[in-house]
């Protein structure tokens, strides 16, 4: 695991909003939609029985959300196609990079853990909203690492049930030893070796 950089306490100054720029040119999307392709096209397991030209549409079609997966690409996460919600139309991206992201890393987990302790990285619930993407869920963690190797070396965070975070904890996985690991922090910790992984339907 990666050595524990937290410093204790936190400045006492405001936590400012996490802010991602999510302006996109057309030059931009087009060598965007070339990289998910690309992707696509070398990771069919991910996704059989999906074609790219529908895909595409889909995202010419929600220009919005193809500048939240230009936020996921620009911070390390690899997005890619991982299913098809056949009762709402839509399809699901997961980060699919080898590690956690690594523009997301030495993140504590949400703005009320970081009003009581620095980290390097913000909030992992603040930069998801501002990318318009939502955390892994524990369940949707595991189906990701059913589709490859996933976190080897470095942690994800993941939406942590209500219960748990009212007693200031947060959830987190990765992969070792052959299986996939949840194990619990305190909510305001951080390490240079965890971010998180993102949702995005479209």
């Amino acid at each position: 695991m990666a050595k524990k950089l937290s410093k204790g306490k936190g400045s006492g100054k405001p936590i400012p909003k996490i802010e991602i720029n999510l302006e996109l040119s057309s030059e931009q999307g087009e060598e965007l939609l070339k990289t998910l392709k690309d992707r696509f096209e070398k990771n069919m397991n991910r996704h059989k029985g999906l074609e790219w030209p529908k895909i595409r549409v889909k995202l010419e079609t929600h220009p919005e959300k193809l500048s939240s997966l230009n936020a996921m690409e620009i911070t390390g996460g690899e997005p890619d196609v991982v299913d098809f919600d056949k009762k709402t139309g839509e399809y699901i991206f997961y980060d699919c990079s080898p590690e956690t992201p690594a523009g997301r890393r030495k993140t504590c987990y949400d703005r009320e853990a970081a009003e009581r302790r620095d980290a390097p990285g913000g909030n992992a619930m603040d930069m998801a909203a501002a990318m318009g993407i939502e955390l892994l869920t524990e369940e949707q963690y595991r189906a990701l690492q059913k589709l490859g190797n996933f976190d080897t070396k470095t942690d994800s965070w993941v939406k942590t049930p209500p219960e748990i975070r009212k007693l200031d904890g947060a959830l987190f996985c990765h992969r070792r030893y052959g299986r996939v690991f949840v194990f619990h922090n305190s909510a305001p910790t951080w390490y240079s070796g965890r971010g998180f992984r993102g949702s995005l339907k479209v």
